[in-house]
């Protein structure tokens, strides 16, 4: 069974943002007074209580667009609504019940999902009270939450986590045990169906030049040097705003999906194309989501009629994705089959990297060397004191750190414990994931 997904649906201004800010742990979306701030579906990897879900925020919903962007805003969310497990449908205790409330769970009805009412902005038990209004919705009993003040959030995630299909969910790559799940990414007609087909050996996937041919992820089971993978091709993605609405749409959202469930992703670009601005955003959604990743510069083929040198184009594709340091770069074609080999060699060797656990004392001696070659600047008088360190994850590899106080390290600092450990440690193709715990007092 595949990862669960549930969407965040609302008229606007009503604090989706905050309370997906709130489950994901991070400020991902933005929030703001002003309504319809949210345009594009966000989606991200989240767990509570143990269990992992995408969650996905979408833009208010409005019963009567006006303009062209607000269309395409509703048909986002109604996609999102169309593709959830469950719905969580929040409404505002200070304004109580509004028509468009009204007529947003007539629709949520008529979609026959799972849906959880929360009234947000409930910042005080006197104020909480003012959610029974909500009743007369009819789509179940309200819960009174502050996603600004982390109140009744506990009791909402509880009644979401019963309503969510019954079962283990994929996550993190971890198909099954020992089984990669490698997804092939890229912007439109790249050429990733032809990769999935190099790959296997045979026709499996549409291939055409007609860009967009394929619309959904589709999985595909392999073995390759005794490793069992799970081979899923996904729609291109285009850059965010210059989505047709309907079916790509809901391709985009497909693809996003896919990349949560990958253990690994190869990057597909271009030859004739290198440094588009939409590989730049595909690789950041990449980085971000904490996968393993393999670029692939597809067309190889023809980098002779174009006069194209290899050293010269890695130098451009590292300057475009500066971000991706640790990401290794293969040159093939699919048209060929020249160096898919060493493609599929290469996400191998990621795969194997991202699952290692390191010796404690050795990542120790490690960290307390890049501390002291090089001292946390102070902030506000006060300097970065760190306890403990261990790791405590792989898929990806999670470093934690328990300090004094986690608001005194500076993102810069971050970034050079990260490169000292990656050489350190011997993590050359992995992007490691560090987080900064407050110690527990004695």
């Amino acid at each position: 069974m595949s990862i669960p997904m549930i969407a965040i649906v609302g008229r606007p201004n009503v604090g989706k943002s905050s309370l997906y800010n709130r489950l994901v742990g991070r400020r991902v979306a933005v929030v703001s007074d002003i309504a319809g701030t949210t345009r594009d579906r966000l989606v991200q990897e989240a767990q509570w209580e143990g269990r992992h879900f995408l969650l996905v925020d979408t833009g208010g919903v409005e019963p009567e667009p006006q303009s062209p962007m607000a269309r395409e805003v509703q048909a986002q969310v109604a996609l999102a609504m169309e593709a959830a497990d469950a719905i969580i449908f929040l409404g505002d205790v200070q304004d109580g019940v509004t028509p468009v409330d009204m007529e947003i769970a007539d629709r949520l009805r008529r979609t026959e999902k799972p849906v959880v009412l929360a009234v947000n902005k409930a910042d005080s038990d006197v104020i909480g009270m003012g959610a029974v209004d909500f009743y007369s919705l009819g789509v179940g009993d309200p819960i009174a939450i502050s996603a600004y003040h982390n109140r009744g959030i506990g009791d909402l995630m509880s009644e979401v986590l019963r309503r969510l299909p019954p079962g283990e969910e994929t996550k993190q790559g971890a198909t099954e045990d020992g089984e990669m799940a490698l997804a092939i990414l890229g912007r439109t007609n790249v050429g990733k169906s032809s990769l999935l087909n190099a790959i296997l050996g045979e026709q499996r996937a549409i291939v055409s030049e007609v860009p967009g041919t394929t619309r959904d992820a589709i999985d595909t089971p392999a073995t390759y040097e005794g490793q069992r993978i799970t081979l899923i091709d996904t729609a291109g993605i285009r850059r965010r705003g210059h989505v047709e609405p309907g079916i790509e749409q809901y391709s985009v959202l497909r693809s996003m999906m896919a990349l949560a469930r990958a253990d690994v992703a190869l990057l597909v670009l271009d030859a004739t194309e290198l440094g588009a601005a939409q590989d730049q955003h595909i690789a950041g959604e990449i980085a971000d989501a904490y996968k393993g990743v393999v670029v692939v510069v597809n067309k190889w083929d023809v980098a002779s009629s174009l006069g194209l040198d290899q050293a010269d184009a890695q130098a451009h594709v590292r300057d475009k994705l500066k971000f991706l340091p640790y990401a290794p770069i293969r040159f093939a074609s699919a048209l060929t089959g020249a160096n898919v080999k060493e493609v599929m060699d290469a996400a191998l060797m990621v795969y194997e990297e991202r699952h290692r656990w390191v010796d404690p004392d050795r990542l120790r001696s490690v960290v307390w060397d890049a501390m002291a070659a090089h001292q946390p600047p102070a902030k506000s008088g006060r300097l970065l004191r760190v306890d403990k360190v261990v790791q405590e994850g792989v898929a990806p590899i999670v470093i934690a750190f328990y300090v004094n106080d986690p608001d005194l390290i500076h993102f810069s600092y971050q970034r050079y414990l990260q490169n000292s450990l990656r050489d350190g440690l011997g993590f050359r193709w992995s992007h490691l994931k560090l987080m900064f715990n407050r110690r527990e007092r004695r």
